[in-house]
């Protein structure tokens, strides 16, 4: 049998990705003094900021290779949408409301056209998430860019008696997920490549899609900010975990010393199982690669994770926390111990 895909034969190593990123942050030494002042606080996913009464919180991400998929289908007016969703659902994560979005564009050539269908989704998605888009940058770069990149930074604010950061999860809590839209914008290296080995067509039917499998990979990524905070509004919640890049390793941000274990989870939308199976993906690499329909995870007193559970539609109570060490994966037996 040949040797399945993985996201690292696609290109992407994740373990490298954190040692750059480590790499990188270990040079970042300087400190600011006096007011506004970094909270430094390890495993977040957005940035706080102490502003006396609030933390303001700066989060910062981009589309990635969904542009592609974009650009192959000619469909530019949901990636905005995809480059709002990467920053405001980490920007969530510690309870924050997102307020503002700058974006930044690097293009090849000056386009309006594609432009402007780029500016529908970005304004859709800022009307999603009730955050105005306050300003961004075009660059022109014909000898560094071949098409168009799109990323962004958002701006959020918390009362600092209203933070959410992991560290008061504890035995005995539930994991509610939210279901995802998809693969969000997540994994598609290794999607496109999988899909590109089977000489398969973005255009193309495939037995258990409704739409063109180019069409299900381009779905543009949950946008989770009322949600979510209507939620944290409501019930007392321990943690708030973003399944981005890295999957359920993500969840190993919360607090340590505990065993996180998924041993009831949302059912796959047809679309991983068809990935896996075309990319003989074994689930050890999946679920630390794709949501695999859990876009989004809340971690809770046990009462309060099964209402959150009964009062919203897209939720499930699908794990829970216990004595020891790392995510578990009931279903699968897997463990993943490290970020």
């Amino acid at each position: 049998m040949t040797a399945g895909w993985t996201y690292s034969k696609a290109g992407v190593n994740i373990d490298k990705k954190s040692s750059s990123i480590g790499s990188l942050v270990d040079e970042l030494k300087f400190r600011r003094s006096g007011f506004g002042q970094m909270v430094h606080k390890s495993g977040l996913f957005a940035s706080l900021i102490d502003f006396g009464d609030r933390y303001v919180t700066l989060a910062t991400d981009g589309v990635g290779t969904k542009l592609l998929i974009a650009e192959e289908l000619g469909i530019w007016d949901t990636i905005g949408i995809d480059c709002i969703a990467m920053n405001v659902n980490d920007t969530i994560c510690v309870n924050a409301e997102p307020i503002s979005f700058v974006d930044y564009i690097a293009i090849d050539k000056p386009d309006d056209d594609l432009t402007k269908q780029v500016g529908i989704g970005l304004n859709k998605g800022a009307e999603m998430s009730n955050m105005e888009i306050v300003g961004g940058e075009i660059a022109v770069l014909p000898e560094m860019v071949n098409g168009l990149d799109l990323s962004g930074t958002c701006m959020g604010v918390v009362d600092k008696d209203k933070i959410i950061t992991g560290e008061t999860c504890q035995k005995g809590d539930l994991i509610v997920a939210l279901k995802s839209s998809g693969l969000h914008s997540n994994g598609l290296t290794l999607a496109r490549k999988v899909v590109e080995a089977n000489n398969i067509k973005l255009t193309d039917s495939v037995p258990g899609l409704t739409q063109s499998i180019g069409k299900e990979l381009l779905t543009p990524t949950e946008i989770y900010v009322k949600q979510v905070l209507d939620i944290t509004a409501k019930h007392e919640v321990h943690g708030l975990v973003d399944i981005t890049g890295g999957g359920l390793r993500n969840i190993l941000r919360m607090a340590k010393g505990l065993k996180y274990t998924i041993d009831d989870p949302i059912k796959p939308a047809p679309i991983f199982n068809i990935l896996q199976e075309l990319g003989n993906i074994d689930n050890q690499e999946i679920y630390q690669t794709l949501n695999m329909s859990m876009g989004f995870t809340i971690i809770a007193p046990a009462d309060e994770a099964e209402a959150i559970a009964r009062e919203n539609s897209n939720a499930k109570v699908v794990g829970r926390v216990e004595e020891g060490n790392g995510v578990y994966f009931a279903p699968e037996k897997l463990t993943y111990d490290h970020y």
